[in-house]
């Protein structure tokens, strides 16, 4: 991982990787596991899962995107949970491109990521505060083909707790 220079400081790219390639990894706050179709057929509830390592949206999406944009190309704007986040700007400038960012009420984990005009991928998001093992399963769940199941059935099934998703860190340390 190279860190990137931008705006108020460094912006480490997160660990960014397919699904087959996690097996025997050790996942870690701030990875992000991607479920790539290779296929016109399109199976399953997540395209991917992204566990970041705190609430500061600015901090931790930066690097996400940076990470994101290098696989998938230009993405245009991010859905994002407003209650998830201590900060909700409408937009942020990484490496010179602007991506939007359109914030829900819903409160339902996820993240949906649009390139272009219409193609969209939707992530379940990893509380912060989640220990290891049940965020690790929490995502290999969420990106197999054949999972259906939203995220808070996701969520209860691999033990990510509703204290994990209340008890996060406000920002991420320095």
């Amino acid at each position: 991982m190279e860190p990137r220079q931008e705006g108020r400081g460094v912006i480490v790219t997160p660990p960014v990787r397919l699904l087959a390639d996690t097996s025997n990894d050790l996942v870690v706050p701030g990875t992000a596991i991607l479920r790539m179709e290779t296929t016109s057929k399109r199976t399953g509830t997540f395209d991917g899962a992204w566990w970041p390592r705190s609430r500061d949206v600015e901090d931790q999406l930066s690097g996400l995107i940076t990470a994101l944009t290098a696989r998938l190309g230009p993405l245009a704007r991010v859905g994002l949970d407003a209650s998830a986040w201590d900060q909700t700007p409408g937009h942020l400038v990484i490496l010179g491109h602007m991506v939007r960012i359109d914030w829900s009420a819903v409160s339902d984990s996820t993240m949906i990521v649009t390139r272009g005009d219409q193609d969209h991928f939707l992530f379940l998001v990893i509380p912060p505060g989640t220990a290891s093992s049940p965020a690790r399963a929490a995502m290999a769940m969420a990106v197999r083909d054949d999972n259906d199941a939203p995220a808070e059935q996701i969520f209860a099934a691999t033990g990510v707790t509703r204290d994990d998703r209340l008890g996060v860190p406000p920002r991420s340390p320095d």
